[in-house]
This record gives C-alpha cells, structure tokens and sequence, in this order.
C-alpha cells in the first residue's frame, strides 16, 4: 500500500507547473511577479487559492535566480523590502506561528518574529494557538495514548474542531493582520488531521463569532 503522505507525485507535478516561469526571462519574471503581487494586494488569501499557487511558483523560481536583488522592476505599491531576502514582503500564516512567526513566501524563512507583531495581535493569536495546538496533537498520540481511548472518535473530533478553528482564524486574525501588511497568506489545511482546503467553508453566513 502506498504511503499516503508521501508527496513526491505531487512534488514531480508541480517542478513541471514550474516549468512556465523557468522559460521567463529575467525582466519578463520580474514583471509577472510584479503584476500579480499587485493583484493579491488588499486581501488575505488561502494558500491553495490558484493565484496564490502560480504566484508560489513564480516566487521560487524568482528567489533561485535572486530578480528581487537585481532591482528589474519597483517593489509594488504598499509592499515594503523582506528583511530575510528582500523580496516584497508577503507573509504566511500558519499553525506554528507563536513558536516560528510569520513566514515569507519567497524564501521560507521567518520574516516576522512572532514579538514584533503589536502586543494584542499577540494576545489574540496566542489564545488561537494554545488551543489549536492540543487538537493538531491528536493526530501524533502515541500508541500507548491511542489505545486507552477511543483514538477513531477522538481524531474525528479533533479534525471537526481543527476546522473550525482555521475557519476562526481566517475570519478573524487575517483582517487583523492585513491592517499591517498588503497582503497575507494563510495554511488553510492540515494535513496530519485531513483537513482539506475545501473542507473550510467561508461565506458570510458560515462566518465565527469573534473571539
């Protein structure tokens, strides 16, 4: 039986998606990427969004051959220099963010500490973080944990309240966050849980209480 998290398929798929911006010459990389970040400017956006996927691409192959350092074209407007590898600043918010803080989609490094965000942006991320952080944990018991208790049940159940938890976030702390950046990111699934992107629904009437 083949080991369902193991990705290179999908790995192979998307070297070949990568494929398009590889044929880019510099000046005509700079400038797709330029364009689209100013498209994603105003909004928080699921990293499985298929804007966002292209624009992954682009940026990976962008920060192999270092265009942002090579001053092609402007950053684009609102977005302000990455101090890990200045490309625009466009952070990623994901589960691991008290401990990692805000990822940058350009190189993968941490762009903002977790205490440079404002004191009650901390607050509140925080209150998120410690209770999605027992529920992700399920899905990691070991088996001694897994046979006192009903381990089918319990990961049901955790992989309910993992959702909605995401749901919360994005409702929530991504606006929260876009006050401070023109455009964010966020992990809109978790694998170890199977939660899937299509299974957070987002429309105005499934909207979370504020917390």
């Amino acid at each position: 039986m083949s080991d369902p998290h193991d990705n290179a398929p999908l790995d192979r798929l998307w070297k070949e998606y990568a494929e398009t911006f590889q044929s880019f010459d510099d000046l005509t990389l700079a400038r797709w990427c330029s364009q689209t970040l100013g498209q994603l400017r105003g909004s928080s956006w699921r990293l499985s969004h298929p804007l966002v996927g292209a624009y992954r691409l682009s940026s990976q192959v962008a920060h192999d051959r270092q265009i942002w350092l090579k001053r092609l074209v402007n950053l684009p407007g609102g977005y302000t220099e990455a101090p890990c590898c200045r490309a625009p600043l466009l952070p990623l918010f994901t589960r691991d963010v008290v401990t990692q803080g805000l990822t940058c989609q350009h190189c993968g490094e941490a762009c903002v500490a977790f205490e440079d965000l404002p004191k009650p942006l901390r607050n509140r991320i925080t209150h998120w973080s410690v209770r999605y952080d027992p529920i992700h944990q399920v899905a990691h018991w070991d088996d001694a944990k897994r046979t006192k208790l009903d381990y089918d049940d319990a990961y049901e159940d955790a992989a309910q309240e993992g959702e909605r938890l995401l749901h919360e976030a994005a409702a929530h702390l991504m606006p929260a966050l876009l006050e401070l950046y023109p455009a964010v990111l966020w992990e809109d699934q978790d694998e170890c849980l199977e939660i899937r992107p299509e299974d957070l629904t987002l429309g105005p009437n499934s909207l979370p209480k504020p917390f």
